[in-house]
């Protein structure tokens, strides 16, 4: 059962002006209880389309803080909430939030603390149109990471992803950078704090609307990774000390 649990959806926004109604009205609102959006000072009507759909809880950022302080804005107010699951799902549609109920009941029934949506299990980016590249560094990166941080993920870069409350109120994600590799940096506080990380099949579309970055964000981006990873490796070894696991 999932309906004891409060089920709050997290919406990090840029220019999702074009997709915002197509992935709000497939939110299965029979188990999620509010939604937040937090628009990261878009340059399009991302906020009037949010307004226009009834969305509760809409935050604009006075200025582009990028990816990771778009989430820490999110959490933080689901937190407020007093939300039990978080859910963070990208309003570009890039992937389905008809999963919304897998992940939660995995949650709520005490299986996981999280639960991410893997575009690599099954065939889901490269039928969904992943560029050939990211696949490749996508592989390349995982097999690094599982190797450095001990673990058997499929793909540590997908957009989808839920949390107990308990997990973001334990790891210190307020340390994490505010662009893109924060993703990458709270993994591994999940896996420090000794949380483990299901993972379900999820299908995924890319085509013009749906966020990306360019190849030389993805090769910045691949080294932060990298250099995540090898921080964790050596503070689980006792071999260096970073403010990244702080508490």
């Amino acid at each position: 059962m999932i309906c004891d649990k409060k089920i709050i959806i997290v919406l990090p926004a840029y220019n999702a002006a074009q997709t915002l109604m197509q992935t709000y009205k497939e939110i299965p609102f029979d188990v999620v209880d509010d939604v937040i959006l937090v628009d990261d000072n878009s340059s399009d009507t991302t906020v009037e389309e949010a307004k226009r759909l009834g969305i509760n809880h809409i935050i604009k950022h006075n200025k582009n803080t990028g990816y990771g302080g778009n989430q820490k804005t999110c959490y933080k107010k689901a937190l407020e909430l007093n939300a039990d699951i978080i859910i963070m799902l990208h309003p570009d549609y890039q992937y389905t939030p008809k999963l919304i109920h897998s992940m939660a009941f995995l949650i709520a029934n005490d299986v996981y603390k999280v639960v991410f949506g893997s575009r690599i299990l099954g065939r889901g980016a490269i039928k969904g149109g992943m560029p050939i590249y990211k696949y490749f560094f996508n592989r390349i990166l995982t097999l690094s990471q599982n190797v450095l941080l001990g673990e058997k993920l499929s793909e540590y870069h997908t957009g989808y992803r839920a949390f107990s409350a308990e997990v973001l109120r334990t790891i210190n994600f307020e340390n994490n950078s505010d662009d893109f590799i924060f993703d990458n940096q709270i993994i591994a506080q999940i896996f420090y704090n000794k949380f483990e990380i299901a993972e379900i099949t999820c299908p995924t579309r890319y085509f013009k609307e749906a966020s990306s970055i360019n190849f030389k964000r993805s090769l910045i981006y691949g080294l932060g990774v990298l250099l995540v990873s090898i921080k964790y490796f050596l503070q689980k070894k006792k071999l260096g000390k970073f403010a990244l696991f702080s508490d």
